[in-house]
């Protein structure tokens, strides 16, 4: 079954030069956009203003972390090899990788962490990061280097660790908050006074 639908998804991509270079460009920038949106979220709580985005940035961040240890732990209970290494024939491989473990999808698991986590606090936003999780995801199986039971181990994974984060671990995130806060709120504050733009805000 696993092999079946990987098949059915990596298959097509034999021989379509267009689309093949569209999954390895995806797959070597948009892990790196998300991450990097999430960071940026920070910047859009004013400061010593509301603290939805300063959350949603330290939780997507801790939550990651929970999410590659977990996989580092799993992949000791289940030895499972990549689909080029499985069927080197019939697997259309698009990047380059070593053939180690492949379960679960670190790439798959970090962006379903940060998508859920910041889901947490952000809706919108966090249901955007959602969409663009699950491509990541499925990419990792168009370039033929992850099974679909790895992508599906991995959103588990990410949707655990982020609700683990942002629940059991909420004083954490709250604790990180504030210390960074004390450094980024005067740069930001000073920025933001140079270009006009926190009197502004302030008048609304």
């Amino acid at each position: 079954m696993d092999w079946s639908l990987f098949h059915a998804l990596n298959g097509p991509f034999r021989g379509n030069d267009p689309a093949q270079d569209a999954a390895e460009l995806f797959n070597a920038w948009a892990i790196l956009i998300l991450a990097g949106a999430a960071a940026l979220t920070w910047l859009f709580a004013p400061p010593h203003g509301p603290r939805r985005s300063k959350l949603a940035a330290a939780a997507a961040t801790l939550a990651a972390l929970v999410g590659l240890l977990t996989n580092a732990a799993l992949s000791h209970l289940w030895d499972h090899a990549r689909p080029f290494a499985d069927h080197p024939k019939q697997t259309v491989l698009l990047v380059h990788h070593g053939a180690d473990n492949s379960f679960p999808s670190d790439h798959a698991t970090v962006a379903f962490a940060i998508a859920f986590a910041v889901l947490a606090f952000h809706r919108r936003l966090g249901t955007f990061f959602l969409v663009l999780a699950t491509l990541i995801g499925l990419d990792r199986i168009l370039v033929g280097v992850h099974y679909p039971v790895d992508v599906m181990a991995s959103a588990i994974v990410g949707f655990a660790s982020a609700l683990l984060v942002t629940t059991v671990g909420r004083p954490y995130v709250n604790r990180i908050v504030d210390i960074v806060s004390r450094i980024t709120d005067p740069v930001v504050e000073s920025a933001l006074r140079r270009l006009g733009w926190l009197r502004r805000a302030r008048l609304r």
